[in-house]
């Protein structure tokens, strides 16, 4: 039996259509253990003596149709350690649902508000919960941007109260994942760092960047000027030779297709939907990146 000391939040995102959870611990690699999260069903935290089998079974059950006060009351009902555990789960209205168990660790508690829960235990005290939540509700972006907002707002507030060592954030969504074809939108995790959460933090923003689809605002023209600068970059770089002309033929096409391909920037930018376009967020990250 593992004892989790920890905080965590679970939510549910309606207008993403996404449910995710976020834990911070001074224990190793934490998101191997407190979060679950099934697109269309809910999300489940585990910890303070983690019973793991909340996790798919509290999915089991949400997936059944129970919502996510009976998903709990059933796991508890069927758990001698109850006492010991500290659970959260948001159902697929995004309704949350947590316990404490009296024999957790203190400061242990938890905060539910509309469509999340934060909770933790062996906390510096009942101000880290509150300011999870409140960092929640008044972040922007998507959710696992406020999730780990909330992470960090509790973390200010004293966090662990033995300190840091890993961090997770976990995201689902209807056909969320790489290519499509699974639920898994984003699964970081920082198993063992100084700063776990403001790692985390710069996974998630390199996730957008690599993952995110160009928003249609966002884009720019390939003029003369912006040709010239994407054929210096190239030709530094050494994909290519000649002559910085402002021309954005075929051969730049080609070539600055590879260079995009060894960035990883394939969902950014391709010839065949931006010969003659690119977006800011991937101008910007090339002029970083290159000078």
């Amino acid at each position: 039996m593992m004892s989790i000391h920890t905080f965590s939040i679970v939510a549910h995102c309606a207008d993403e259509e996404a449910w995710g959870v976020a834990v911070a611990s001074k224990f190793p690699a934490v998101g191997a253990v407190v979060p679950w999260a099934r697109a269309g069903v809910g999300a489940v935290a585990t910890q303070s003596y983690a019973k793991l089998g909340f996790g798919p079974d509290g999915l089991a059950l949400m997936s059944e149709g129970l919502s996510a006060a009976a998903a709990l009351s059933r796991l508890l009902g069927a758990d001698e350690g109850r006492e010991t555990r500290q659970v959260a789960l948001v159902d697929a209205q995004g309704v949350a649902a947590a316990h404490t168990g009296s024999e957790c660790h203190e400061w242990a508690g938890h905060k539910t508000g509309a469509g999340f829960s934060a909770q933790g235990n062996l906390l510096a005290g009942e101000e880290v919960v509150e300011a999870m939540a409140a960092g929640y509700l008044r972040a922007e972006g998507e959710l696992a941007d406020r999730l780990t907002a909330a992470l960090r707002a509790g973390e200010i507030a004293g966090g662990d109260k033995r300190g840091k060592q890993s961090a997770a954030v976990q995201v689902t969504r209807p056909n969320g994942g790489y290519g499509g074809d699974n639920d898994r939108y984003l699964d970081l995790r920082v198993d063992d760092a100084e700063e776990p959460v403001a790692d985390l933090i710069a996974l998630v923003k390199l996730h957008h960047l690599y993952f995110q689809p160009p928003r249609a605002e966002d884009a720019i023209k390939i003029d003369e000027d912006i040709a010239r600068e994407l054929q210096a970059i190239m030709i530094e770089q050494g994909y290519m030779t000649g002559e910085i002309n402002g021309l954005w033929d075929e051969v730049c096409l080609q070539v600055f297709r590879m260079l995009i391909g060894n960035e990883n920037l394939e969902m950014r930018w391709t010839p065949e939907k931006n010969r003659h376009s690119i977006d800011r967020v991937t101008l910007e990250y090339l002029r970083q990146r290159f000078g």
